[in-house]
């Protein structure tokens, strides 16, 4: 009886136990991948904390000065940003350890994003159809290439903007800006990773259109009310600024756009199979 069990389980695929088996090793070749790349952050402290981390800090950093250029091209000198009045200070004992920590996982985490994932649709992929791999082709490297592109547009267009913004604002000339490391860290950190996932908003929209969950009509109906939605979101999400808010909102806005064309495109393919299938139908 085991035996014919055992045959059973081999006919009609991988058991239970094999699927936990497999996920084990991919969630084992995964957290390795980000170790990794966590050590090497770790290691390599004067780059990453010295050029990455305190980058938009200073104002040598590549954003400020492509704005400054801006100003002078323009003959706007407003743009040009000379000054960031705050200092970074660690009022914790373990606050500089634990912060370097902090970063090398973050940058550990983003740098293996690409093989986390890949790893995850190995995993994912088996289980669906032949039609469904086909039309997820690409899957890998369309997610990948959206967070990277998110997490690139956090640190240098979304973090700067904030930072500057924050660093000159006073309630009063006699206060004056002092941040904690934990504080300045956290802020860059969350800017980053959310814009890295709010970019992943057109697969979203792929899967659901691709499942029939969404239409392109229900997108262009419910426009105005998912433009309120990613305002709120935008502002929970970035510092209590407009600026900030603004930045983040209008990416998102253009990738809800783009995301009615891919449902669009979707719709159109599936009708030209159906009609297809109707008059292969009609001839038989």
């Amino acid at each position: 009886m085991a035996l014919d069990q055992y045959q059973d389980e081999e006919e009609g695929g991988m058991s239970f136990l094999d699927h936990l088996e497999a996920l084990r090793w991919h969630l084992l070749r995964s957290v390795t991948a980000v170790l990794i790349f966590t050590v090497v952050a770790f290691i390599a402290k004067d780059f990453v904390f010295g050029v990455l981390i305190l980058g938009p800090s200073k104002v040598d950093f590549l954003t400020y000065r492509v704005l400054c250029d801006l100003g002078n091209y323009l003959g706007i000198p407003a743009l040009c940003i000379n000054d960031l009045p705050f200092t970074i200070q660690s009022r914790q004992m373990t606050g500089q350890f634990s912060m370097h920590m902090t970063s090398s996982m973050v940058v550990g985490l983003i740098a293996a994003f690409p093989y986390l994932f890949y790893e995850v649709w190995r995993f994912i992929s088996p289980g669906l159809y032949a039609k469904e791999r086909n039309a997820a082709r690409g899957a890998v490297f369309f997610v990948s290439f959206l967070f990277l592109s998110g997490a690139l547009f956090g640190y240098y267009v979304l973090t700067p903007m904030s930072i500057n913004f924050l660093a000159n604002y006073q309630l009063d000339p006699s206060i004056a800006n002092e941040f904690d490391i934990t504080s300045y860290v956290s802020t860059l950190t969350m800017l980053v990773l959310a814009s890295a996932l709010m970019f992943q908003l057109p697969v979203v929209v792929y899967f659901l259109s691709m499942s029939g969950l969404v239409t392109s009509k229900m997108l262009k109906a419910y426009r105005k009310h998912s433009f309120v939605v990613i305002l709120v979101v935008s502002a929970i999400i970035t510092p209590p600024d407009v600026i900030s808010q603004l930045l983040i909102s209008m990416p998102i806005l253009v990738l809800y756009e783009v995301g009615i064309l891919i449902a669009k495109r979707l719709e159109k393919k599936r009708a030209i199979k159906q009609a297809e299938f109707d008059r292969n139908k009609d001839a038989e």
